[in-house]
């Protein structure tokens, strides 16, 4: 395999999984196989994959092998909470602007979704609305499903990554703003203006959820 200036071992793995087309589940080449393919040490190769597999691009089978990985964005989350833990303008600073760009991708993305979402699909956002009340793991899965119609794989993992993060610093913030019934009546207008396909109303409704979130950050930062 013909090495390109400045690669390293882990590079020329990810190369080799492309040049062959490998797909999520396959099975990788054997670690002597991979030594012979790339010229590399045993040491080296084994550096190399375990980097990989912290990334999700391989993922280590004990007794069967090393297979190609889904690269799922959650192995972020970890780097993620702790650049806001460690954000040179402050934690909360840093909080504020993930919850902004969670704003602008979920206002977007809602008023996409508006005149997709089926009767199904409501009646399983209605039950994770009410379940809210007593778990906080309805509020995430909430979210993905609003968006499962656009068909973005991506923007779906985007999306929960950010939840997951957010909820891992939150309790920076200190208390809550809201009381729960007031948590959960914004999320049924959400699920309201879905069923009745209003793309404005839906945005709208999106916005105020965040206005919430945006309100209790402005008092964290506001506190000497």
């Amino acid at each position: 395999m013909a090495r390109r200036s400045g690669e390293t071992v882990q590079d020329r793995i990810v190369a080799l999984i492309h040049d062959r087309g490998l797909v999520p589940g396959e099975a990788m080449p054997t670690e002597p196989q991979l030594m012979d393919l790339l010229g590399a040490s045993r040491n080296s190769v084994r550096e190399a994959v375990r980097a990989l597999q912290a990334l999700g691009i391989v993922e280590i089978r004990h007794g069967f092998g090393t297979f190609v990985g889904k690269a799922s964005l959650d192995v972020l989350s970890p780097s993620l909470e702790f650049r806001i833990r460690s954000g040179s303008q402050g934690a909360v600073k840093a909080l504020h602007d993930l919850v902004e760009i969670r704003e602008i991708l979920e206002t977007g993305l809602i008023a996409r979704v508006a005149g997709s979402t089926n009767a199904s699909r409501l009646s399983a956002l209605d039950a994770l609305v009410t379940a809210m009340q007593t778990d906080l793991e309805a509020d995430r899965a909430f979210h993905a499903l609003l968006y499962e119609s656009s068909g973005n794989e991506l923007v779906l993992q985007l999306i929960d990554l950010f939840w997951q993060v957010y909820h891992q610093v939150e309790p920076i913030l200190g208390a809550p703003d809201s009381v729960m019934e007031d948590i959960v009546a914004n999320h049924r207008r959400i699920v309201d203006a879905l069923r009745a396909q209003d793309p404005v109303a839906a945005s709208d409704a999106m916005r105020q959820h965040f206005r919430g979130v945006k309100a209790r950050i402005a008092r964290a930062e506001s506190t000497p």
